[in-house]
């Protein structure tokens, strides 16, 4: 993705951008104006293949993907970007809380995994380590 150096949530070249996979639009919307307010730019996607079919992914530095989507879950939209050999950083969100799953999400390769609700900050914090690591 953009891996240009930069100070804080912007490069050089303008804010770095987070893809939000989340089939709830609500949720959806209340993280993308969290992430805007924090000054980063973000795409919404309802689904992994909505991601899939119109993301553009040069220009995405990070992305929060829901486990529980309709369609293909969170899980194998991760197994599917590292079979493209994609490093985009993930982090996973979820309302279910289930250690063999966030097992299993950790395994898949995440940066973080939240469970919802989740306070502001612990996201703000996942997505400052994962930009910081891209």
């Amino acid at each position: 993705m953009r891996g240009a150096a930069g100070k804080g949530n912007t490069l050089e070249f303008g804010p770095r951008t987070v893809a939000v996979v989340e089939d709830n639009p609500s949720m959806r919307k209340s993280i993308e104006r969290l992430l805007n307010a924090h000054g980063l730019k973000t795409e919404g996607y309802s689904s992994a293949e909505a991601f899939l079919n119109h993301a553009t992914a040069t220009e995405i530095d990070c992305i929060v993907i829901d486990i529980h989507l309709d369609g293909m879950s969170g899980i194998a939209l991760r197994h599917g970007l590292k079979t493209t050999h994609s490093t985009l950083p993930v982090i996973f969100i979820t309302a279910v809380d289930d250690d063999a799953l966030e097992a299993e999400a950790r395994g898949a390769g995440c940066v973080a995994y939240l469970h919802k609700p989740f306070a502001a900050a612990s996201l703000i914090h996942a997505i400052d380590k994962a930009l910081a690591t891209d």
